[in-house]
């Protein structure tokens, strides 16, 4: 795979200027209320000699994070960024966006830290895909975002692929992959395919084409044998492929232009990533099987520890490796966003107080943005249900937050049901961790003990894979 040196020059004016503007701009948290938070415990001339601190950031679906920790896992600094709106011919402009906001985190790290950083590892949202040019390193298309559907590449990946294969699913980075390569009709000779955390972590090393394990899972890549399968390399776009490490692996070190820019150390090392909610899990560290992390971000994801690997297309369940045992889970496209839309943080916070959790909710919701679901059932077609609306906004929030808890269980069900080990224990990560009520509609609903992670930010464990990597 050729390597492409990304030419940061011009991009670095752009954001000094965007950075002046920024400074007088509030932060947005997980359910919208605007402010701006970064947190400094300690300065570099506190450290004994020789110590290290590991930076990890969490792109996530409604912003980013970052957490900077040590060796004993304690967190010197941490804090979050609203993605930026730029528009491109009347749509979201990912690239843009994610670009300047990388760059705003790295600054807002504190500047006496940033010298004793070893390790940088990023963890992106799952099935975010961006086509480049190896050559120019620009992309070759909009980015495909974690819950975009191509049912028409669909029938020609099932064609290929093992019957209920992860990639069996529109939402599945294959599928983006073939729908892009038979839409686009200029040369693909020197087009490489990146998800969101490689292509960010690309910014910092300028080596194109490197990916990891857990992000790769949607695109075909076998963790249990540590290769691309032969149906898949015998494709056509099979040269799009990125190599593929465990994730926490150290590809290279920070580019000497950004490296002068913020002021990093020299010897800096950028590892390679994982997902969101893989990095969640990690945050929250559960070690037995059995012990499963839902994260209640803008969506609903779960991963449950389990000694054995279930995999089935069918309803959106595969499984991640994580060592010697597997992750499995599903992401849904329920979650905080749906409340974001109906409700302030305000108005969350008055509402759950009158909520009665030991009271199950008569309404029956799907809580969706938009049309289409992953997890637990796979239906690019499902409807948003969020009526009837009762004319007590405290009975409608009741429902909605119910209707999610059920989807959450009917998630662990099928995870038994199709073989995986049985879930004991339910930690929760994300802003909804932070409402009590819920978790406790949630014990109910799951009949299961429900607790807060101790951790519950994936920024966290994107830190723990950057002090992987520094080892």
């Amino acid at each position: 795979m050729a390597t492409t040196i990304f030419n940061t020059s011009l991009f670095l004016v752009h954001f000094n200027s965007w950075r002046k503007l920024s400074s007088r701009m509030m932060e947005s948290d997980v359910f919208g209320k605007r402010r701006r938070f970064i947190s400094a415990k300690y300065k570099a001339d506190d450290f004994e000699s020789g110590k290290k601190l590991y930076l990890g950031m969490d792109f996530g679906t409604s912003g980013a994070r970052y957490a900077l920790i040590d060796n004993e896992g304690s967190i010197h600094a941490e804090g979050k960024r609203e993605y930026p709106l730029y528009m491109k011919e009347e749509k979201m402009d990912w690239i843009q966006s994610w670009k300047d906001t990388l760059f705003l985190l790295l600054d807002d790290v504190p500047t006496s830290l940033r010298p004793v950083v070893a390790s940088i590892a990023i963890d992106g949202t799952s099935a975010t895909t961006i086509i480049m040019d190896s050559t120019s390193g620009r992309p070759l298309s909009r980015p495909f975002l974690y819950n975009d559907s191509c049912p028409d590449a669909l029938p020609l990946v099932k064609s290929i692929a093992p019957a209920k294969h992860t990639v069996c699913s529109g939402s599945s980075t294959l599928c983006k992959l073939v729908s892009w390569w038979n839409s686009y009709d200029s040369s693909k000779e020197s087009a490489v395919l990146l998800h969101q955390a490689d292509w960010l972590l690309w910014l910092l090393h300028g080596k194109l084409g490197v990916s990891d394990y857990n992000n790769a899972l949607k695109i075909g890549y076998d963790p249990e044998t540590d290769s691309y399968p032969s149906w898949l390399l015998s494709q056509p776009y099979s040269h799009l492929l990125p190599s593929v490490q465990a994730p926490g692996t150290k590809i290279g070190c920070i580019k000497e232009d950004i490296r002068t820019q913020f002021g990093y150390p020299k010897d800096c090392v950028i590892c390679t990533g994982t997902t969101d909610s893989i990095a969640a899990f990690l945050a929250a560290r559960a070690t037995q099987p059995g012990k499963a992390v839902t994260s209640l971000g803008s969506t609903l994801a779960i991963k449950l520890l389990s000694t054995i690997r279930v995999e089935d297309a069918r309803f959106g369940v595969y499984s991640h490796r994580l060592d010697d045992k597997w992750l499995v889970g599903g992401a849904s496209n329920t979650g905080g966003a749906v409340l974001r839309q109906l409700f302030t943080d305000e108005q969350l916070a008055k509402l759950s107080e009158q909520i009665n959790p030991r009271e199950a909710s008569p309404l029956d919701y799907y809580p969706l943005q938009a049309v289409g679901e992953r997890f637990p059932v796979a239906d690019p077609n499902m409807e948003p249900r969020l009526h009837p609306r009762p004319k007590n906004d405290v009975e409608y929030l009741h429902g909605i937050l119910e209707s999610i808890a059920c989807i959450e269980a009917k998630g662990y069900k099928l995870l038994k049901d199709l073989g995986a080990t049985p879930v004991e224990e339910v930690i929760t990560s994300g802003g909804g961790s932070k409402n009590e009520k819920w978790i406790k509609i949630r014990e109910r609903v799951l009949g299961l003990p429900v607790c807060r992670a101790d951790q519950t930010e994936a920024a966290y464990g994107a830190a723990l894979l950057a002090m992987k990597g520094s080892s």
